[in-house]
């Protein structure tokens, strides 16, 4: 069993209190739009890194993080993009190999809306974790932490951190 801690859209505000909730994760994956290293180097403290970098993301976070990461743990191969629409309507970057080389897992950002919903027309599950950062139009900061066993996605949790301006440390 391996457990995540996944966030996206911090536009370089780390909240503190996700060190509380990513506690004994075995990862945490970043879904773009860091903002500033310093985001990655607070969640590399609690637990190893896997990250994208998103549109609003500069030379820094860019020259470490590509665009896309395919990885697979626990027998579940995983895609991981910023911008990467959700079932039904993906965006035209990733549409192809959508359809072509579906993953298990299809994760993105971007939109600071949270979705955890199954594509059943290509049989895999989508997951946006929303926004962790103050930016933007969305009115509670979330993030999400599950666990991938045996290739499936179980235990997953909905975390919400509050309003945008909630937490500032």
């Amino acid at each position: 069993m391996f457990r995540i801690g996944l966030l996206s859209d911090t536009h370089g505000f780390f909240d503190h209190r996700i060190a509380d909730h990513f506690k004994g994760c075995d990862e945490i994956w970043h879904a773009g739009d860091v903002g500033d290293m310093e985001v990655i180097h607070g969640l590399a403290r609690i637990a190893p890194v896997i990250a994208v970098h998103g549109n609003i993301d500069g030379h820094p976070v860019r020259s470490n993080y590509p665009a896309h990461q395919r990885h697979t743990r626990e027998g579940l191969h995983i895609w991981m993009t910023h911008i990467g629409g959700y079932p039904g309507n993906y965006d035209y970057r990733v549409k192809p190999e959508i359809y072509t080389n579906p993953p298990g897992l299809f994760i993105s950002g971007h939109s600071h809306i949270l979705k955890v919903m199954p594509d059943k027309k290509h049989g895999f599950l989508h997951m946006n974790p929303g926004a962790a950062g103050r930016n933007g139009l969305h009115h509670v900061r979330t993030l999400i932490r599950f666990e991938v066993d045996q290739g499936r996605v179980v235990n997953v949790d909905v975390i919400e951190l509050g309003s945008r301006s909630a937490g500032i440390l």
